[in-house]
């Protein structure tokens, strides 16, 4: 798979909403993307780091620096035969796993088109469609939340992601189970509690949530294995998971009981399956977690929850859920029945507006590799 050029591409997109977790406020997102061709078939990744290190360490700006300066140096002139042959060209470069993941996913793409595969087969996928959840962002107060949750249940949404932080965590999901004691339903606290919150979370655990996600420190597996021992509950990993390594030393410590499965924050594609295969051996469930992505990386995150072991509904909302106007062709929609359907086209199986991408760029840059 010889690559004759990369092309790094910011724009700028404004969200239908503000959306507001424990660690701050999105409403405009400035994403990178990544363009690889082999002169015929052009593959597609995005790097999913934001403007700020709230979330990761990584941001556009140092994703831009890392793939300029020692990504495209390491994968200039080679000839690469698969894929996952990316993750050991790239060992060296310690963490940066978005930059990494962008580009990655960008190969995966091309490569795929060049199989005259999609994606989801090349990484072997077996699902025709991949149920779908909601997350919803802390609201300002809880009639507003029920209200939102009411009308996601009513459009077909499996799951029922609920964003909390202190002072916005146990009465109000109280409030929300009684008022939806069938529904699907899980917290995501975005590292916000400590192990001082123990008895918060015992009164959480009355609740019959589906999971709490990441309520402990970001970098943490330790506090999470005692929170896990003390609630029946299931602990889901997010922030804490980098690396195949990350997770099976969170699973040998019991730490959590599912994980959310992000492919730019683990690397890209084929570290996301090595993940998604170590839980399958160790009866882990997985889903795929979103960061707010374009069409692209939407794309992606729906190939790689065609694994068979993807059995939670993940964030792969449909387009219209956060843009007014998405960057593919067509739109990734979502059925009545709260499922998105796994593209059968070649490669992520959608086509990029490219009229539309030019449009909102804001800087662009290629490479001859």
């Amino acid at each position: 798979m010889k690559i004759t050029d990369l092309t790094l591409r910011t724009v700028e997109m404004t969200m239908k909403f503000p959306f507001e977790t424990s660690v701050g406020v999105t409403d405009t997102r400035e994403i990178l993307l990544i363009e690889v061709t082999d002169g015929v078939h052009v593959g597609y990744g995005e790097c999913v780091a934001d403007i700020d290190p709230y979330y990761s360490e990584e941001t556009v700006e140092t994703a831009l620096h890392i793939i300029k300066d020692f990504i495209i140096p390491r994968l200039k002139g080679e000839s690469i035969q698969h894929p996952s042959d990316i993750s050991s060209l790239l060992a060296p470069i310690r963490r940066h796993q978005m930059a990494k993941g962008g580009v990655e996913c960008a190969l995966w793409d091309l490569y795929a088109k060049q199989q005259g595969k999609p994606l989801s087969v090349v990484l072997g996928g077996t699902k025709t469609e991949v149920p779908v959840g909601i997350s919803i962002g802390i609201q300002k107060d809880v009639e507003t939340l029920i209200e939102k949750i009411s009308a996601y249940v009513d459009e077909g949404y499996q799951k029922i992601k609920i964003k909390i932080k202190p002072g916005f965590d146990y009465e109000i999901l109280k409030q929300v189970r009684e008022a939806f004691p069938a529904v699907s339903i899980m917290a995501d606290a975005n590292s916000a509690f400590t192990l001082q919150d123990l008895e918060l979370f015992k009164k959480i655990d009355t609740l019959d949530l589906l999971m709490i996600e990441q309520p402990l420190a970001h970098d943490d597996i330790v506090d999470h294995s005692k929170l896990q021992a003390a609630i029946q509950t299931p602990v889901c990993l997010d922030e804490s998971i980098h690396s195949f390594e990350d997770a099976r030393k969170a699973i040998e410590l019991g730490s959590c009981k599912t994980i959310n499965i992000k492919i730019g924050r683990v690397g890209g594609l084929f570290e996301a399956k090595r993940i998604h295969d170590l839980c399958a051996e160790n009866n882990i469930p997985v889903w795929c977690g979103g960061m707010f992505e374009t069409g692209i990386g939407r794309a992606h995150n729906v190939a790689i929850s065609s694994l068979h072991n993807f059995s939670i509904p993940g964030d792969t909302a449909p387009s219209a859920r956060y843009w007014d106007k998405d960057i593919i062709e067509p739109e990734i929609t979502m059925s009545e029945t709260g499922t998105v359907a796994v593209p059968i086209e070649q490669g992520i199986g959608v086509t990029v507006d490219q009229t539309h991408v030019d449009s909102i760029t804001k800087r662009l840059e290629t490479f001859s590799m």
